[in-house]
């Protein structure tokens, strides 16, 4: 039996990275200009002579690399903290984690624009939703962090940053407003290999260590008592993984703004096709969260030509009804 359902897992997996493959090659070849498969495959491979080749490497190409690699990491990010809280209902977004990258960022653009290279987003980012971590798991602790303390403080601190992000909009520079504005939004419009550079050291490094820890997160599940129970370093494990949690958050909204509800869904959805077990729900809640944002970023630059709609929307516009359908679930249990 357990043999039979790890077999499942692992041809779910493998069936979401050609997902994922095939996706990313249609996504290559759609656009306002429209180039055949052939011309696609023959960049990827090195063989475009086209001058279409330029399209597809330079300004398509790393636009949707940085839609899986952002997808990604707010997935892993909402799967380890619905996994510390023990909350499905938990995500980066909704504690304040996100909301402190974004003001970190936003005062970044606003007070140092153009001094400094794009490498330093990510770092800003993750500082900033460190920042706000620190302040929601300060806040939280009481002979220990209770995960409904913590849930329940991180609502208010996300709201205190939201804030804080609207000040710092409306009294920065007037020029910089737009660009500050569509970035808030969630888009990865205008992505580069600059970008990808600085994001993908933190996704390299943090979701293999958060695979390290699929076995404590599988323990935490039990409870506290049983976790205790069977020799967890309960405080320490859920101090490493918000650590871990914040890190993937804040380097994926410093690159891709202020992107939502990725870190729900993938989650939930992943657990529908491989069940609770750590070991497998961290590598598909990556590949579900990049095959998402992939296909919202492709659905906003088809569907409102010539305009290019930020994916945040579409992932906003998807996950607010079924975060409101979570909620009454739970309710009607």
């Amino acid at each position: 039996m357990l043999n039979r359902r790890k077999n499942r897992s692992i041809s779910i997996l493998l069936l979401l990275v050609l997902l994922a493959a095939v996706l990313s090659v249609i996504s290559l070849s759609l656009g306002s200009v429209r180039i055949p498969i052939r011309e696609v495959v023959l960049s990827l491979i090195g063989q475009n002579t086209a001058s279409s080749d330029l399209i597809l490497m330079q300004f398509r190409l790393p636009r949707i690399v940085a839609a899986i690699l952002i997808g990604a990491a707010l997935a892993v990010s909402g799967a380890l903290l619905q996994g510390v809280i023990r909350n499905p209902l938990a995500a980066p977004d909704l504690i304040g984690v996100t909301g402190g990258a974004s003001v970190a960022v936003v005062a970044f653009m606003t007070l140092f624009t153009g001094k400094y290279s794009i490498q330093w987003v990510p770092v800003i980012a993750i500082v900033g939703a460190f920042l706000a971590a620190a302040i929601n798991y300060g806040l939280a602790w009481k002979r220990g962090v209770s995960p409904f303390r913590l849930i329940l403080i991180g609502i208010g601190v996300s709201t205190a940053m939201g804030a804080l992000t609207t000040y710092l909009l409306v009294s920065g520079p007037a020029y910089l407003a737009a660009q500050i504005l569509n970035w808030t939004t969630g888009s990865i419009y205008g992505t580069n290999w600059k970008h990808i550079g600085a994001l993908w050291p933190w996704v390299a490094l943090f979701i293999p260590l958060s695979l390290l820890y699929a076995k404590e997160l599988n323990v935490q599940s039990l409870g506290e008592t049983a976790s205790t129970g069977l020799g967890s370093r309960l405080q320490l494990s859920r101090l490493v993984l918000l650590c871990y949690t914040v890190a993937l958050a804040g380097a994926a909204v410093g690159i891709g703004g202020m992107i939502s509800f990725i870190g729900l869904l993938a989650p939930h959805m992943s657990r529908k096709l491989v069940g609770n077990s750590y070991q497998m729900l961290i590598p598909v809640s990556a590949l579900v969260g990049g095959i998402i944002l992939l296909l919202a970023d492709l659905a906003g630059r088809m569907l409102f030509q010539p305009l290019d709609i930020p994916a945040g929307v579409f992932t906003a516009g998807i996950g607010a009804p079924f975060f409101m359908y979570l909620l009454f679930r739970r309710k009607a249990a």
